[in-house]
């Protein structure tokens, strides 16, 4: 059941982001190169992207390098928080001032919605302990550092910042600032609420991964 699970998933999820970018690529502005850039320039992308990589690295054990950085102990966590910030911040900043039609709205819902209740519940039947161990856990906390970081530094160039909080032109460095802030102590806050409660679960796993 847990593989069959993670194949469906692995294929929901990649279905779901290569349809946003074909859907990209076909209402573009831009050159085709900048339009792929600036589409892996979305969190919500890099991290729909992580987590098809985490359940294709476990649907078909793979375990060559870079997949054996989901085999590590703290990569279920971290993804599982990193796709709830995908959802969290959309329903909260972003829903009101983007409503997409017809196709453009499943796929939308699927990478904000949908898939991050998927991977709630596929964390809350098969995390294990290895997981919830906040010192593994916490080195992920670089991805979204370093993902604020890149998108600072390209729209500092480019005058293309992916979401509207972040965009400096508009908002200026106190406010931009101010969101960053608020986005790292939320992934810091949804972290170690995902350690508190997963260490509550009546049926956790002792060993459930491989891990390297």
């Amino acid at each position: 059941m847990k593989r069959y699970s993670e194949i469906i998933a692995s294929i929901i999820i990649w279905f779901t982001v290569i349809s946003q970018f074909y859907l990209m690529i076909m209402n573009r502005q831009t050159e085709i190169l900048e339009t792929t850039v600036r589409f892996f320039s979305f969190f919500t992308i890099l991290t729909n992207t992580l987590v098809a990589l985490y359940f294709s690295t476990k649907a078909f054990k793979l375990k060559t390098f870079p997949f054996t950085i989901f085999n590590k102990a703290g990569a279920l966590t971290a993804i599982t928080t990193f796709i709830l910030i995908v959802g969290l911040v959309y329903q909260i900043a972003l829903r009101g001032i983007w409503q997409p039609t017809g196709f453009q709205y499943i796929v939308d819902e699927l990478l904000h919605s949908i898939i991050p209740l998927l991977v709630l519940i596929y964390w809350y039947f098969y995390v294990s302990k290895l997981d919830l161990k906040f010192e593994s856990v916490s080195k992920w906390i670089l991805y979204p550092i370093f993902y604020l970081l890149f998108v600072l530094l390209r729209g500092h160039f480019s005058g293309f910042y992916p979401y509207p909080f972040l965009n400096i032109s508009n908002i200026g460095y106190l406010n931009a600032f101010k969101n960053i802030g608020l986005i790292v102590l939320l992934c810091l806050s949804i972290l170690i609420l995902l350690v508190f409660l997963g260490k509550k679960l009546p049926r956790i796993q002792n060993v459930e991964h491989t891990y390297n």
